[in-house]
């Protein structure tokens, strides 16, 4: 793409350090399809974290492993400055590929429940890390270009909520410090080569319930003598349904999903309970603390409706908070953005109801934080279905088993901007 900056030492050293970029790209691509190829689940990363600690080792960065569970730190010196990390998630999900890539995904994982289940590079943590890797291999090679501390995060768990945390628990900065600002981004279903900032909220807040409905069970030919945990957990799922076209205001915002329901073993047993997994999304703490008031108040009513013999429980399986960008500093990187990616790459991007644990580490180091997207989809395809109003319905999205980002630009890119982002805080050699 090549920078539109006319002059100055910053301009200088970012040129030479993604001068090395084209002959780096046909090893990415490997990479990426190595890791798309070999997904594994929260917590479980274990190839994926050794290859990636592999190349931070060859590229010269002193290496910790192990961190909260499966992470992995890399840390690089050049002298006195600011400390910059830079996070890349790198589980997979429970979903069955169906892009028909030559790499796809045959891979099988043993989940939190101990059940067996596909897995799949569904939501572009492999993109993720193959763009850190190469951000991070180019970054020290040219390591005379800047001065400071590069930590280099790979990160577990983000899809089970408890990655970030983990890591920052486990002494994550006690090994190099705390950083001064912490960056990242994330592959989207937008158009390849676009760069998609925000300052302020980005991503939505998420609580992750499991809500187990009590019953009495019996046969299937006899009813009368039994409460039905079938019938209640449907009763249960289109009620919460009102929650957001009933009780949240036109002007706010937020969503609710049942994701899992498992009930019975079989057609002519009547079972005694039933389980579901609710996820919730929302931008404002006042409308989550009412959607969550409602979740228990509606799960409870339509318990003593049915005539549960126990109460219901509802227990949280992760909780993450909003994903809030630092408005100086996002500011500062979008015009750094501007000035090396051609008029009309970068845009201004819409608030997202997915959810990430990235803030954690900025909030935990107390800095600045900044969260950008870059697309990853055939530019021509999203732009024509965003004019034809076909978007939601022909553009896969982030965990969909069609979920494929293609290769080029999007790694070149990926690279691009960690590369950008992190000379534009890194200091110049021989200043302070």
């Amino acid at each position: 793409m090549g920078t539109r900056a006319a002059s100055g030492p910053a301009v200088s050293a970012l040129s030479a350090v993604l001068a090395g970029l084209d002959a780096r790209l046909p090893g990415l691509e490997r990479l990426y399809a190595d890791l798309h190829r070999h997904p594994e689940l929260s917590f479980a990363e274990t190839r994926t974290a050794a290859a990636l600690a592999a190349r931070l080792g060859a590229d010269g960065y002193e290496v910790h492993t192990g961190i909260g569970g499966t992470g992995v730190l890399g840390v690089l010196r050049t002298g006195p400055g600011p400390t910059v990390l830079l996070r890349a998630d790198i589980d997979a999900l429970p979903v069955e590929e169906k892009t028909g890539l030559p790499y796809a995904s045959t891979a099988r994982g043993v989940d939190a429940e101990g059940r067996e289940v596909p897995v799949m590079h569904a939501c572009g943590h492999d993109m993720h890390a193959t763009w850190l890797s190469g951000a991070a291999a180019l970054l020290a090679e040219h390591r005379s270009r800047w001065s400071g501390t590069l930590l280099v995060v790979f990160q577990p768990g983000e899809e089970s909520g408890g990655g970030a945390r983990a890591m920052i628990d486990d002494g994550l900065f006690d090994v190099a410090g705390p950083p001064d600002v912490v960056l990242g981004q994330h592959v989207c279903p937008g158009p390849a080569g676009w760069v998609l900032t925000r300052a302020g909220v980005l991503m939505a807040a998420t609580d992750a319930l499991r809500v187990t409905l009590h019953g009495r069970g019996g046969h299937g030919s006899r009813p009368e003598t039994t409460v039905d945990p079938v019938v209640l957990a449907a009763s249960v799922v289109l009620r919460l349904q009102t929650i957001v076209s009933r009780e949240v205001a036109a002007g706010d915002s937020a969503v609710v999903t049942v994701g899992s329901l498992h009930a019975g073993t079989t057609h002519n047993v009547i079972p005694d309970h039933a389980t579901l997994d609710v996820n919730i999304r929302t931008f404002e703490p006042a409308v989550r603390e009412r959607v969550l008031a409602a979740v228990d108040r509606i799960v409870r009513g339509e318990a003593r409706a049915a005539g549960a013999p126990a109460e219901p429980e509802i227990t949280e399986l992760a909780t993450y908070g909003v994903t809030r960008n630092d408005e100086a500093a996002t500011t500062a990187l979008t015009a750094a953005f501007d000035a090396y990616f051609p008029a009309g790459r970068v845009a201004e991007a819409p608030l997202v109801t997915g959810s990430e644990d990235f803030g954690e580490f900025g909030c935990a180091a107390g800095v600045p934080s900044v969260f950008w997207l870059v697309g990853g989809l055939p530019e021509r395809e999203v732009l024509d279905a965003i004019a034809g109003g076909r978007f939601e319905s022909d553009v896969p999205s982030n965990h969909s088993p069609l979920f494929a980002p293609v290769l080029h630009p999007t790694l070149r890119t990926g690279v691009e901007t960690l590369v950008v982002a992190a000379l534009h805080r890194l200091g110049s050699p021989g200043v302070g």
